[in-house]
């Protein structure tokens, strides 16, 4: 066992070799490499067990995972898809999308949790990017950056501060009771007694827009740091774009406009239906009379049947737009309950097929295989053609709508050359989309009022998600099968890694050994101990959890403001501030790790992007804490 005087150092250096690795090679997972770190550390006697293994139970990976889930059904019923059109619809560059969402982002994460907003929002972006080409990678960390600034304009707008108010009732509490001692001793010490007094209000809970005082101009100058210069700084991973692009085959699909579409009564641009990438349209279809070629201007009305080329990905998103049907087929499932029970699949019909030569009208799909024609592909040729016109050819790839056994049942048959299935094809639930948003308003509601009123047993976070995340299934606003594909395992696994990382330092003494050191440096020196503390917790909390780091240097800080006869709140403020406002590093927030891996970023990114970021924020919060909070009692 390694003597006990080195495990800071152990810690130091695990936590160290984790960034660096990151760094240098992406062949570890980086689940894989936080659990390999925690398994040194255990075994090296610098961690226990228990402790190692916390983080998988702790309430910020439980409430993760539920979110995920509460996400998921949000997704399934179309929710997203109606705030991703709201917020998005009209937008062509990534700089104008984050423009589009940095004011309603920052707003929200003011008042709800930031890991449920990304866990929402993601999706919403990643969708936005595939359909036109775009890579996530200039939004994704945007996002979580949006969040973490919107989360210091209020006492709920994230953990930490909730953790600096626990903190600030106890050390209330302790003040208090020291008071009353030394005014029952028998010789009472006056000045000492003053002192405290006067200290007295200073270390008392926070209010709940007190923190934004300094908090909304630091998300204000952070925002427009992101808008202007931040964006620029990120890469543009080509090789993300290929991911999220599809096969360039190229469909015809006509799609029917049922009177309670939302595209009726707009023009085409209105509708998005140009913006789309790989899609084209070709004409409309008005009860007989063709519009050809389309114009922008031209409206869409009811009954309408909108002729497109386009890419698999392209047809899946119009079929998720409320109203709008494939009209290829007239035994198509468009019914909400209905299609649940359905899924897309792509066919390439053999020579041996007894479909060659029939029309797609006349070859009666339903009755063969329990399947509904929604578009056509024929390699090399643009088909012009009414697809319920197309003679099939031998090689002609069709989009089906099938049962959940087709692909088993027709695998093998002689009737297809090739039988797969559509990713990201799964139909939505709108019938369920009010219940699902009427879900997450509780959930909002019911976080919002256990930050208010204390956060213990059913105002848990944790219990407020779990619970909305299984009335999700219940509901069946989310099948339970995607409800457990939602939880990102990699995500979750490196986060409970990441806390128990953090636990390491911490426990070790490593974390509280350079706190005290570096401030001791510094003298009595009011605002470069203020500059000291706030730069502490800066570092720290890209190293350990927010919370850890919150509860180690809060004590330091008053009783290094009490010694010097500072006033406690400036150093308080800047330590619930900085151990918030985590930019640097992907473990230095649960929402940073969260975009790690669908935006393709290395570690070396959060820096870029982060340290001039993290300057302009630290700078804003450093200049106005002083003036807000005055380091002297006096004052």
């Amino acid at each position: 066992m390694i003597p006990e005087f080195l495990h800071p150092w152990l810690a130091i250096a695990t936590t160290i070799g984790v960034f660096v690795t990151l760094q240098v090679t992406r062949r570890i997972p980086i689940d894989l490499l936080f659990l390999l770190a925690l398994v040194f550390l255990v075994l090296t006697g610098v961690l226990a067990p228990a402790a190692a293994i916390a983080g998988f139970a702790s309430r910020a990976v439980l409430a993760i995972s539920a979110l995920l889930v509460v996400a998921a059904g949000l997704r399934s019923t179309g929710v997203l898809d109606w705030v991703g059109n709201m917020l998005l619809g009209d937008v062509k560059t990534e700089q104008s999308a984050l423009r589009r969402i940095a004011g309603p982002i920052v707003a929200s994460s003011a008042f709800i949790l930031n890991t449920a907003l990304v866990a929402m929002m993601m999706p919403v972006l990643i969708d936005w990017c595939r359909q036109r080409n775009l890579s996530p990678s200039k939004l994704l960390l945007p996002l979580s950056y949006l969040t973490i600034l919107g989360g210091v304009c209020t006492l709920i707008g994230t953990s930490t501060t909730l953790v600096v108010n626990d903190q600030l009732r106890l050390s209330h509490t302790a003040m208090q009771a020291e008071v009353a001692q030394l005014e029952e001793a028998a010789s009472p010490d006056a000045t000492a007694i003053a002192k405290r007094q006067t200290a007295l209000p200073k270390v008392a809970p926070m209010g709940f827009f007190e923190i934004g005082m300094v908090g909304l101009p630091c998300a204000i100058a952070g925002s427009l740091f992101l808008i202007l210069l931040g964006q620029k700084l990120l890469p543009g991973s080509p090789d993300l774009i290929e991911q999220l692009g599809d096969q360039r085959r190229e469909y015809l699909v006509e799609m029917q406009v049922l009177p309670e579409c939302r595209l009726v009564s707009k023009t085409v641009e209105e509708a998005g239906l140009r913006n789309l990438h790989g899609l084209y349209l070709i004409e409309i279809d008005r009860h007989g009379d063709i519009i050809t070629p389309v114009a922008p201007g031209d409206q869409i009305r009811a009954g309408d049947r909108l002729v497109f080329t386009g890419v698999v990905s392209t047809i899946v998103d119009l079929e998720k737009i409320p109203g709008l049907v494939p009209a290829a087929d007239q035994t198509y499932e468009f019914h909400p309950s209905s299609r649940q029970q359905r899924h897309l699949t792509e066919v390439v019909l053999s020579r041996t097929s007894p479909l060659i030569g029939s029309t797609v009208r006349k070859a009666n799909f339903r009755a063969l295989y329990n399947a509904a024609v929604i578009a056509v592909h024929r390699n090399g040729m643009r088909l012009t053609n009414k697809i319920g016109n197309i003679e099939l050819e031998p090689g002609d790839t069709l989009l089906l709508q099938t049962r959940g056994d087709f692909i088993a049942q027709q695998r093998n048959s002689r009737d297809f050359y090739l039988v797969s299935s559509v990713e990201g094809a799964e139909p939505r639930r709108h019938d369920r989309a009010l219940l699902a948003a009427s879900l997450m308003s509780v959930l909002i509601l019911w976080m919002t009022l256990a930050s208010l009123f204390g956060g213990g047993g059913l105002g848990d976070p944790a219990i407020a998600a779990l619970s909305i995340a299984a009335l999700m299934v219940l509901t069946q606003c989310v099948k339970s099968s995607d409800a457990r594909a939602a939880v990102d395992l990699q995500v979750v696994v490196t986060i409970a890694a990441a806390l128990g990382l953090g636990s390491a330092l911490w426990q070790s003494g490593a974390a509280g050994m350079i706190a005290e050191s570096l401030v001791n440096l510094v003298g009595p020196r009011p605002y470069l101990l203020l500059i000291v503390i706030y730069l502490l917790a800066m570092v720290f909390t890209e190293m350990i959890t927010n919370a850890a780091v919150a509860a180690l240097l809060l004590p330091i800080a008053i009783a290094v403001a009490m010694e010097g006869d500072l006033n406690p709140r400036p150093f308080i403020m800047a330590i619930a501030l900085a151990a918030s406002l985590s930019f640097l590093t992907p473990i230095g927030y649960q929402t940073n790790l969260m975009v790690m891996g669908p935006g393709g970023y290395k570690p070396r990114d959060y820096l870029v992007a982060g340290v001039p970021l993290a300057l302009i924020v630290a700078t804003t919060a450093l200049v106005l804490i002083p003036f807000v909070w005055p380091l002297t009692l006096t004052n």
